[in-house]
């Protein structure tokens, strides 16, 4: 076993002032890199703001012997987004990892959602995301590296309960990341997502009180993930009191239509269909219709021998 070095690396950690995000940026400090905490110091679901948050952390990482610096804007706007960016460029030098972490919580089933809540729980999750990357994309673009680590959830991949904004969010980094991975790929730029589980005040009232979830367990993949030696892309990762899966998308092989197929067909062939004793994992929307193609035309080069 080794340790990874993320020695003269510039790392950003949005919503860095406690739990995850703080985990995150002390790890990723501890590791070597400079860290630009940013976090605006506001309560769960948003309001407010202490400033102090983000300073707290930076002071636990130089007390560590580390190099950081504190950030209070807000990912919720394009303006903040470049102001993050432009920030870590100017006080420690560059970006090479943008970890993005902010995220509020406001809570309603489909039937009560509140449209003011779920525009604002979209402005920090996804579009947040979206407005941290696109800046950080483009200097990486430049130089010919990055990694972007996107904090997804569980409820984005699997769903929960009452939380139709905050899951329907983290859906969308889901494929935000894997498009900055696609985009990316050509100019040294990796991008993953992971879903984590651990006790921080947006979950405590959700997990049993008897379970090792510290969100120290989820940072070493996160420093792995961004560090030089990660050659994974375009994945996504679940972890969570000390195990690491992979989470994927797959497409079952499901069934072949002979001819112009009808509801009545489907419903005989629906167990073929949603079987996933076989499937495969598209790299892309391109690939799904590049493998529909082929198997197409061997349907149809197959329906000619047989004549």
């Amino acid at each position: 076993m080794h340790d990874i070095s993320l020695q003269g690396q510039v790392a950003v950690v949005t919503g860095a002032g406690g739990g995850l995000g703080r985990s995150y940026a002390l790890a990723l400090a501890d590791a070597g890199a400079a860290v630009l905490v940013n976090d605006t110091g506001g309560a769960l679901d948003g309001q407010g703001g202490e400033r102090g948050a983000a300073h707290a952390v930076v002071d636990e990482i130089v007390a560590r012997g580390g190099h950081a610096a504190a950030n209070t804007d807000s990912v919720a706007t394009p303006e903040g987004g470049e102001a993050i960016v432009a920030h870590a460029i100017a006080e420690l030098g560059d970006i090479d990892i943008v970890v993005n972490n902010a995220g509020i919580l406001r809570d309603r089933s489909v039937g009560k959602i509140d449209w003011n809540d779920f525009q604002s729980v979209h402005d920090v999750h996804l579009r947040g995301s979206a407005h941290v990357s696109q800046p950080a994309f483009r200097h990486m673009r430049e130089k010919g590296y990055g990694r972007f680590v996107f904090i997804g959830s569980n409820a984005g991949t699997f769903g929960n309960f009452g939380q139709a904004a905050y899951a329907s969010a983290k859906g969308g980094i889901m494929s935000l990341s894997g498009i900055v991975a696609i985009e990316g790929e050509r100019h040294g730029i990796l991008s993953n997502v992971v879903c984590p589980i651990a006790r921080t005040r947006m979950t405590d009232s959700m997990l049993d009180d008897a379970l090792d979830l510290d969100p120290d367990h989820v940072s070493p993949l996160i420093v792995y993930l961004s560090s030089r030696e990660n050659t994974a892309t375009h994945q996504i990762f679940s972890a969570g009191g000390g195990h690491f899966s992979r989470v994927f998308l797959g497409l079952t092989d499901g069934w072949f239509a002979d001819e112009k197929s009808t509801a009545g067909a489907i419903a005989e062939h629906f167990d073929d269909i949603v079987s996933t004793g076989h499937f495969s994992v598209p790299g892309s929307a391109a690939e799904e219709v590049a493998a529909l193609a082929a198997r197409i035309a061997e349907s149809t080069s197959g329906s000619e021998a047989r004549r």
